[in-house]
């Protein structure tokens, strides 16, 4: 059984003419994501799978916690896997990026985060509080949700954050919103800690978000001398997501023009 690296690039299909333009030029660039993790996928003996529906109106569930659904959805589409790992469609890996398949020890595992400690402290507090009633986690466990390896063993744990979800809708969305500290990704981190997950952390290189902050997001791409995925998030200037397409369209540029020849 191969393994799955799984994306998701949806259009939603709501008909609002500010939000169609918002996601048209929000999704713009996620095609050399796409790209770029196909040709990873044929270099490790691994498939590439890419949700382009919703599974719930966003409305109800924002996007980024219908990723949780990913058993359903490959069960759904007879898909054999043995690891499937999520990264998001703002991503692109190096070439020679190892295969992390090989390194998870069958646990569930995450990146190293390293951005904004400020609103993720800020975030652990609040969901702590007003969600998990005051269980909180050690902060240098704390992940970024846009990259995670997990195998068949995970499903009910996956399966109860999303029965977590429902039972709590209101509330995580008024948490949300009053807070300004995120969707999915500190719950999704708690929950791990929380049903004491076997969990095996991985260093930052595995999903290099902030790239800005961090001052190697530049024009001689300085940030590939030092990493092995790159997430292009938190850019400023960054209206109607031009600056995130013109990063992600020069990073698979110089990776991947000539290694697509190489890899069909």
């Amino acid at each position: 059984m191969k393994n799955i690296i799984f994306l998701m690039n949806v259009d939603p299909n709501i008909k609002d003419k500010e939000w169609e333009r918002f996601h048209s030029s929000r999704s713009s660039p996620y095609q050399y994501s796409i790209d770029s993790w196909k040709i990873w996928c044929k270099k490790n003996n691994s498939e590439c799978f890419v949700l382009t529906d919703l599974i719930h109106p966003h409305e109800e569930m924002k996007l980024t916690w219908q990723r949780y659904y990913i058993f359903d959805l490959l069960e759904a589409n007879n898909i054999e896997y043995d690891q499937v790992c999520y990264v998001d469609a703002d991503t692109i890996p190096h070439p020679d990026c190892p295969n992390f398949f090989e390194m998870s020890e069958h646990k569930l595992c995450g990146a190293q985060f390293d951005a904004s400690w400020d609103w993720a402290l800020r975030s652990m507090e609040n969901y702590s509080k007003y969600a998990f009633e005051g269980y909180n986690m050690p902060w240098y466990k704390y992940i970024d949700s846009g990259f995670w390896i997990a195998n068949k063993k995970h499903k009910e744990l996956f399966k109860s954050l999303i029965e977590f979800y429902w039972l709590n809708k209101d509330l995580l969305i008024q948490i949300e919103q009053k807070f300004k500290v995120g969707t999915d990704q500190t719950p999704f981190n708690l929950w791990i800690h929380k049903h004491e997950t076997d969990f095996k952390l991985l260093p930052y290189e595995y999903n290099m978000v902030d790239l800005n902050r961090k001052e190697i997001l530049d024009e001689n791409l300085s940030f590939t001398k030092c990493g092995w995925i790159y997430q292009y998030n938190c850019i400023p200037n960054n209206k109607d997501n031009q600056a995130v397409y013109y990063w992600m369209k020069k990073t698979y540029e110089y990776f991947y023009n000539l290694l697509k020849k190489l890899y069909p």
